[in-house]
């Protein structure tokens, strides 16, 4: 019989894992080339896989909720048409530690050593049993975990939700003190040199009476992890710059009613904060690198990711590829579009993919100034402040004056093991001199 491995495939730079979200088919479902067969979801975009083969699906490795690594099989399909009562080899799949093993034929439970010989007819992976093993927990307290797997399985999110149940209910403060607490190794990237030896765990929190316990949603845990990650790997400076753009927001409010008629959309500040940022790229190359253990890759394209936020409260990154070839009506279809669809949920997963450097507004919010975290593998993130209405001082030929101005601030967090101080401050004042010498009478 033909077995097709259908597997995880890459969907973005910095992507290692996804989870299943949901199955668009059923054991012994016909599928079609290309159809689609499962929805999953990363911290980046959730999609639809097609399937790379025509047939029957005879197996499926992972389960809804459960995470698989790029790379790995999810699913086996027959192109001969067999059924699967025919299959005769027990298919297994190992994975890492991040999702359970997954075997063709359950077993019955057995018992260990710490524990009396028990009947079972419910499947529990060796993963489960280990983590019964290490917390103490018997079969006839694993009977009576509910299980959210296949066939009422316990899952690993499951046993480990009952763990810190358990915890929160039988422990005392007095207890938790003296309990060591043992926490996972933070993500770290491949190149780093940070090691885990001064990591220290994380603090046991003890809620108080009427305080509320809201769990993360997936999104929130791997953006989480993601954040985590980045600050371990790259040592975090940050430059400021204070920019005049003047002459934007009137070039902007001269023209926006004329454009909006003549596009059908409206144009943004984040159009023109891009265009910028592409020229000041173009100035200073070595801010559109990353980094792999010893070696610094120099970026050929320049492709800005502008993090914008959901309704849900979590941000995603789209990005816009070779910016620096649009003009600045072009940037601003493209910026619109992508904020769109990162708002509807209908970003494709080749539109996170890529990125070289980020911007962020966080004026849209109020705020005249941040301290943004890298966006890895790039090296570099700008953070864009409100534009307010300040008096300054204005130097003329005739002498110096106080006047109204739009003024903003840039923040610019750059990673210290490549980029110093002087190619990082140069590159944000770069940027803001661009901004402060827009043209006034500049024709779309």
């Amino acid at each position: 019989m033909a077995q097709i491995e259908i597997k995880l495939p890459k969907m973005g730079e910095s992507v290692t894992e996804a989870t299943i979200t949901n199955w668009l088919k059923n054991i012994g479902d016909q599928v079609e080339l290309d159809e689609p067969l499962v929805e999953v979801a990363t911290d980046k975009v959730d999609n639809e896989l097609p399937s790379e083969a025509k047939g029957i699906l005879i197996k499926r490795f992972f389960e809804k909720d459960q995470v698989a690594q790029v790379g790995d099989v999810i699913a086996l399909i027959s192109s001969d048409g067999l059924a699967v009562e025919e299959i005769q080899t027990p298919v297994v799949q190992q994975n890492n530690t991040s999702s359970e093993t997954v075997v063709e034929k359950s077993s019955p439970i057995t018992n260990n050593s710490q524990n009396n010989s028990i009947s079972s007819n419910r499947f529990y992976s060796p993963l489960v049993k280990s983590i019964a093993d290490k917390e103490g927990i018997n079969y006839n307290e694993l009977e009576q975990i509910p299980g959210t797997g296949q066939d009422g399985r316990v899952s690993k999110k499951d046993i480990l939700q009952y763990v810190e149940n358990r915890k929160n209910t039988i422990q005392t403060p007095d207890e938790v003190k003296q309990e060591t607490v043992q926490t996972s190794t933070p993500i770290l990237s491949n190149h780093s040199n940070v090691t885990n030896a001064t990591v220290k765990p994380e603090p046991v929190i003890i809620p108080n009476s009427g305080d509320e316990i809201i769990e993360m949603d997936r999104m929130r845990k791997l953006i989480a992890e993601h954040m985590l990650m980045s600050v371990h790997t790259s040592p975090h400076v940050t430059s400021f710059v204070e920019a005049d753009v003047t002459n934007i927001v009137i070039w902007r409010n001269k023209i926006k009613k004329v454009f909006e008629q003549r596009e059908g959309e409206s144009i943004t500040f984040t159009p023109i904060f891009i265009e910028a940022v592409s020229k000041a790229i173009k100035d200073f190359p070595m801010i559109n690198v990353s980094v792999s253990g010893n070696h610094i890759i120099k970026r050929k394209d320049i492709n800005i990711g502008m993090a914008t936020a959901l309704p849900s409260g979590n941000l995603i990154v789209p990005v816009i590829k070779n910016a620096d070839r649009f003009n600045l009506t072009g940037l601003t279809k493209t910026v619109n579009e992508l904020a769109k669809n990162a708002r509807n949920n209908k970003l494709k997963p080749e539109d996170i993919q890529g990125g070289t450097y980020t911007v962020t507004n966080v004026g849209s919010f109020g705020n005249v100034m941040g301290t943004p975290i890298i966006n890895q593998p790039q090296v570099a993130i700008m953070a864009l402040g409100a534009i307010r209405k300040i008096p300054a001082v204005i130097e003329t030929p005739e002498g110096d004056f106080i006047g109204i101005r739009h003024k903003m601030f840039l923040s610019h967090s750059y990673d210290h093991r490549v980029v110093d101080g002087a190619l990082g401050g140069q590159f944000v004042r770069r940027v803001a001199d661009y901004l402060e010498q827009f043209d006034i009478n500049r024709e779309l």
